[in-house]
């Protein structure tokens, strides 16, 4: 598995002040993609057990207050076992800071069941669709993408949106 990317003060993606990481590759390669050079699974840095500490590092600043899992495609079979590591060793460590994750995947027709579930708070589902982006959106591209509080939807055993 490899990462494209980190960004140790981001405020783009989610809200405060965060680290982000752009895990790298993904097979859904939507029209106009803010970041194609992701897509290829075979370029980037490795993703190391020393790459979770530098994120998790990263992290210990009490002015940040998450971490944030873009793409590529995080949730993607060649991603989804490190992505899973890194946000379990985040939540263990940080259980007070959010961790957001932007996937292509749909949390109710594809996510269902898997462990990573259990370490997310917000999750920005659904690939990106062109011809319904909008500027006006928060936290997402394209108006098909959703924004789901993931604990409380499990918790009710349906979609909830995040709402702040």
């Amino acid at each position: 598995m490899k990462y494209n990317l980190i960004r140790k003060m981001d405020i783009a993606d989610g809200p405060g002040v965060r680290v982000s990481i752009f895990m790298q590759g993904c097979g859904f390669h939507c029209k106009n993609c803010f970041n194609p050079e992701t897509w290829d699974f075979e370029k980037g840095n490795d993703f190391t057990d020393e790459t979770i500490e530098q994120v998790l590092d990263l992290c210990k600043e009490n002015h940040i207050k998450g971490l944030s899992i873009l793409g590529g495609e995080p949730l993607h079979p060649n991603n989804i076992e490190g992505t899973t590591k890194l946000a379990k060793a985040f939540k263990e460590k940080y259980p007070n800071k959010n961790l957001w994750v932007w996937s292509g995947f749909k949390f109710d027709e594809d996510l269902q069941g898997k462990d990573v579930l259990n370490y997310i708070d917000v999750l920005v589902d659904g690939q990106y669709k062109d011809e319904l982006h909008d500027f006006r959106l928060k936290w997402r591209g394209s108006s098909n993408q959703r924004v789901i509080d993931v604990q409380k939807s499990l918790k009710d055993g349906k979609v909830d949106l995040y709402t702040d």
